[in-house]
C-alpha cells in the first residue's frame, strides 16, 4: 500500500487525511513487525490484525476518493492472504468483512458525487470477489486437513521414537547387569583362583594369567559403565560428562576442555548423555583432532550442548550415502533431538572441524557453572 500510494500520482479527495492515514499504518507495520520479531504475538492477534488491514484499506480507500482509489485491486489479495494464514472459519469471515469493505468502498464513491450512480460494474467486481472468498476459504480448508495430517505423523513418529529411546535404554541396561552379574563376576572369580595359585607356587604363565583376566576385568567394568553409566545416575549429568570426555581423550589422544554452567540434574540428561558419547565416539573413530571442546549449559528455554573439534571435518553431502550404508549413528541421535522438540546443527567441512550444536527443551536444573580441563595433551 505504501508503494501504490507513493509511486503512483493520484488526485486524492482528501489528501492530507489520506496521507495522515498511510503514515500512521505505516508505522502499525513497524510497531507489528517489531512484535513478530520479538515473538510476542499471540495466535489470536494474528487475525485481528488482518480485519485491522482491511478496516484500514476502506479508510484509506475513503480519503482516497472511494472506487477511484488505486487501492482497489488490493482488496482481490486480502482473501488470498488470510487462506494462507488462517483456518477456514477465519478465512471466511475475512471473506465476508473484505466483500463488505469493497461494496462499502464502491456506496462511498456513488454517495459522495451526486452524477454518479452505483454502476453494474461493481456488483459484478463484488461477485468475483466473493467467489475469490469462497474459494479461498475451501484452500484453507484442504490446507488444514492436510496441515493436521502431517501433524498427526509427527506425533506418531515423536512417539516412535520416544518408545524406541526407552527400549534401547531398557536393554543397555539389561546387558549391563548381565555382565557384571556374569562375566565380569567370572573373571573376578578366576582372578581371585590365579592369585591364590601364585601365592602357593611362584610361576610366570600364573603371573602372566592372572595379568589378562585384570585386563580383562578392566574392560568389562568399563564396557558396563558406557552401557550404564552409573555415575549418571548417582552424581548427575555433570560428573558423567566430565567422565566421558576425559575416557575419550585418553582413547582418542586429544586435549579436551570442558564447559558445563549450571546443569544440575535435568530430565533430559540420558539424552544429551548418550548424543555426547555418539559424538565424542565418532570424534575418536574419524577426527584426528587434537582440541577437542565440550559446553554444556542453559539457554533460555532450552539446555544447549556443543561438542567441536579442530579435526579433519567431512563433506555433508556424503552424510545421505552413509546412512544407506548403514550407518545411522548420529542420525538417530539427530532424529530423537528432533522428537522432543529440539534441534541438532551440525557444521562440517574437510579440513576445517567439526562443531555440533544440540539444544534441548528442558525441565528444570540448577547448579553451577564450572570450567576445567580434561585429558592428555
Amino acid at each position: 500500500m505504501v508503494m501504490v500510494g507513493t509511486a503512483v500520482p493520484v488526485n486524492h479527495w482528501m489528501p492530507g487525511l489520506y496521507w495522515g492515514l498511510l503514515t500512521f499504518w505505516v508505522l502499525v507495520a513497524v510497531w507489528w513487525l517489531w512484535l513478530v520479531w520479538r515473538g510476542r504475538v499471540a495466535r489470536w492477534a494474528v487475525g485481528v490484525s488482518t480485519a485491522v488491514d482491511i478496516v484500514g484499506l476502506v479508510s484509506l480507500c475513503a480519503a482516497s476518493g472511494g472506487a477511484t482509489s488505486v487501492l482497489v485491486p488490493v482488496f482481490f489479495v486480502m482473501p488470498v492472504a488470510a487462506a494462507f494464514l488462517h483456518g477456514p472459519r477465519i478465512t471466511a469471515a475475512l471473506g465476508v468483512l473484505t466483500v463488505v469493505g469493497f461494496v462499502l468502498v464502491w456506496v462511498f464513491y456513488a454517495v459522495r458525487d451526486d452524477t454518479v450512480d452505483l454502476p453494474d460494474v461493481a456488483f459484478l467486481y463484488a461477485a468475483f470477489l466473493a467467489w475469490l472468498a469462497a474459494a479461498m476459504t475451501a484452500l484453507s480448508a484442504v490446507l488444514e486437513r492436510r496441515s493436521a495430517a502431517v501433524m498427526e505423523l509427527l506425533t506418531a513418529r515423536r512417539q516412535l521414537v520416544a518408545e524406541a529411546l526407552r527400549v534401547e535404554e531398557r536393554e543397555r541396561q539389561r546387558l549391563a547387569e548381565h555382565l557384571h552379574d556374569g562375566p565380569l563376576q567370572n573373571v573376578l572369580a578366576a582372578r581371585m583362583d590365579v592369585e591364590e595359585a601364585a601365592e602357593r607356587h611362584s610361576d610366570a604363565a600364573l603371573d602372566g594369567a592372572e595379568s589378562i583376566l585384570r585386563d580383562t576385568a578392566a574392560q568389562l567394568r568399563a564396557t558396563v559403565t558406557t552401557l550404564n553409566p552409573q555415575v549418571l545416575e548417582h552424581l548427575g549429568l555433570a560428573a558423567a560428562l566430565r567422565e566421558l570426555v576425559g575416557q575419550s581423550a585418553r582413547r582418542g589422544g586429544f586435549e579436551a576442555r570442558v564447559r558445563i554452567d549450571g546443569v544440575g540434574r535435568p530430565a533430559e540428561q540420558a539424552l544429551l548423555y548418550s548424543t555426547a558419547r555418539e559424538l565424542l565416539a565418532n570424534v575418536v573413530k574419524h577426527a584426528r583432532a587434537e582440541q577437542v571442546s565440550v559446553s554444556l549449559g542453559r539457554s533460555g528455554r532450552f539446555m544447549e550442548m556443543t561438542v567441536a573439534d579442530d579435526g579433519a571435518g567431512f563433506d555433508r553431502a556424503v552424510l545421505p550415502g552413509r546412512i544407506a550404508e548403514g550407518h545411522i549413528g548420529l542420525a538417530s541421535h539427530a532424529l530423537r533431538i528432533e522428537s522432543v522438540g529440539g534441534t541438532w546443527t551440525m557444521d562440517s567441512a574437510p579440513g576445517r572441524g567439526t562443531t555440533t550444536v544440540v539444544r534441548v527443551p528442558r525441565s528444570g536444573s540448577s547448579g553451577s557453572g564450572e570450567e576445567a580441563p580434561e585429558g592428555d595433551g
